[in-house]
């Protein structure tokens, strides 16, 4: 759930501190710093805006290299957007698909070989939805169940299956948690065949009942399972078709999945990030950037996930945005500054728990309490701020640390962990998940791998060279967030880039790499040429 504004007062107090921002704190699309061993340049080309501020108007996109279609996610109009992008200068909206017929609206949509795949929920969100297909022009082809809440679509690269994330959420009395589960849907007898038969379904009931990989966490009340409380949330595929790893968000996992047989190879735990070694800003009521070292473990949490395969391996790229179970029934979240804290563990909370210090810094309720004293040992945080490289077998090779805060604060300070709905509003999200890095991208320009990260609250994305995916190297950050603007009046630019799309070069109208940013508060796509 997104956080309220800063209240009047001290948000007056911001709009005069950071009226006089200076140009290098304006984050302009001319700001292109290139420091690694490749530098990349990142052209802005088209946009296509769909003027509603806050209302999911563009989420996810895909792109179909032989029309040369952008399908978008518009849960403003429950439709799908199709943007014409032939000429990426100028793109242009030739239709939509109506999702309306199908369920609540479309989470997630995908394409290859001239088929669009669209992941639909249900009305009720706690029953199974749809996976429907349809051909470029937006006609009708075939559509199958899958799971509750399926939150994200994606087709295998040989084309032979379709993969849902079916996240099944609670409703908001916690009173139906549906299972969390993967839908792997065959198309080997062709789309245009679909059946109930063509779908497997991989569920988490054998967790239920044995102990869970360490690193691995449960949000659990006592009233759900841990299959219930499983949430699938992105999923990304090796490039030889044969391994699904699944995003586990609330988890603090990554599930591995044998596509083939639809069995679950392992799930990693991704651990805890310390934070009394891995610095981060911890509030929002101190009047300052602070970035320092605390006594807390970040728990990862990634959102986006994908795959990229370098020198014959394949590499996870996850992006540690962080989550939690926030219900009118249950909710997990409490700030430090309400925990009764372990005396031995800190012998200063009173310290600690001030605002100005951890007070403020949001937490959890079901973690933390290690020896069942009923006080808290350990303090947890969600989110890890940055972005991380696995291996295929799902260890972690590589964290970007505290890389992206740091960069914020020397380089945008007067902006710093700004929110995504509202301009001058530095600070505004330190006491949360700070820049929340939520979609990842990956895909080589020129040979060259590269990650690309978005920062949902703070806006833009950085660029990480990957051609050592153990130690990755900072290539740049690219924003077209205007700070001087007005999100109101939409002409603040790019606000919280959620969905994200790289298209090779040899797919490309330019016939160069290109990135496409769909933001979900300024509602708007944007495309990127890369050289």
């Amino acid at each position: 759930m997104r956080s309220s504004l800063l209240a009047s007062a001290a948000l007056s107090v911001l709009l005069t501190a950071c009226a006089a921002i200076t140009a290098q704190e304006e984050i302009t699309s001319n700001d292109v710093v290139n420091a690694g061993p490749h530098p990349l340049n990142i052209v802005p080309t088209g946009e296509y805006r769909t003027g509603k501020l806050d209302e999911s108007a563009a989420e996810i996109p895909a792109f179909d290299p032989v029309s040369k279609r952008l399908f978008v996610v518009n849960g403003a109009d429950k439709s799908i957007d199709i943007l014409d992008m032939s000429d990426p200068n100028g793109l242009t909206k030739v239709g939509a698909i109506a999702m309306g017929p199908w369920g609540k609206g479309a989470n997630s949509v995908a394409v290859k070989d001239g088929v669009v795949a669209v992941a639909v929920e249900n009305k009720n969100k706690q029953a199974p939805g749809l996976a429907v297909f349809f051909n470029t022009d937006g006609n009708l082809i075939s559509a199958v169940v899958v799971g509750a809440l399926p939150d994200m679509i994606k087709f295998t690269p040989d084309g032979e299956h379709v993969l849902v994330a079916n996240e099944g959420e609670p409703n908001d009395a916690f009173t139906n948690d549906p299972e969390g589960s993967v839908s792997i849907i065959s198309l080997a007898g062709g789309v245009h065949k679909l059946t109930a038969e063509n779908v497997r379904t991989v569920d988490f009931k054998f967790l239920n009942d044995v102990a869970l990989p360490y690193g691995m966490r449960t949000s659990n009340p006592g009233t759900s399972s841990v299959a219930q409380d499983i949430e699938p949330e992105y999923i990304a595929v090796s490039k030889d078709s044969k391994t699904a790893y699944v995003s586990l968000q609330e988890n603090n996992a990554v599930a591995i999945i044998d596509i083939a047989s639809g069995a679950v190879k392992r799930i990693a735990g991704l651990g805890f990030k310390d934070h009394s070694v891995h610095a981060f800003d911890a509030s929002d009521k101190d009047g300052k950037v602070n970035i320092r070292t605390w006594p807390v473990m970040g728990m990862y949490m990634p959102d986006s996930i994908d795959t990229i395969d370098i020198d014959g391996k394949t590499w996870v790229l996850i992006a540690n945005e962080g989550d939690s179970r926030d219900y009118d029934g249950y909710s997990e979240e409490t700030r430090v500054g309400k925990l009764t804290l372990d005396p031995v563990a800190f012998p200063n909370a009173l310290s600690l728990q001030k605002d100005e210090n951890l007070g403020r810094l949001k937490t959890t309720t079901a973690q933390g309490d290690t020896d069942g004293d009923g006080d808290v040992d350990v303090i947890y945080s969600f989110g890890a701020r940055s972005f991380s490289v696995l291996d295929a077998g799902g260890e972690m090779v590589f964290d970007s640390g505290d890389a992206f805060e740091q960069y914020m604060a020397a380089n945008y300070a007067n902006v710093f962990n700004s929110t995504d709905t509202e301009n001058y509003s530095r600070d505004n999200r330190s006491d949360d998940k700070g820049p929340e890095p939520e979609g990842i991208a990956s895909g080589y320009v020129n040979g060259t791998p590269y990650a690309f990260i978005g920062l949902e609250r703070q806006g833009g994305f950085m660029v990480y060279d990957l051609t050592n995916p153990v130690n990755p190297k900072f290539v740049t950050y690219h924003s077209d967030r205007r700070f001087s603007g007005s999100p109101e009046g939409d002409t603040a630019g790019e606000l919280a880039p959620e969905g994200f799309q790289f298209i090779s070069a040899k797919d490309s109208p330019t016939g160069n790499a290109m990135l496409v940013v769909a933001s979900e508060v300024s509602g708007s796509t944007k495309v990127y040429d890369l050289k």
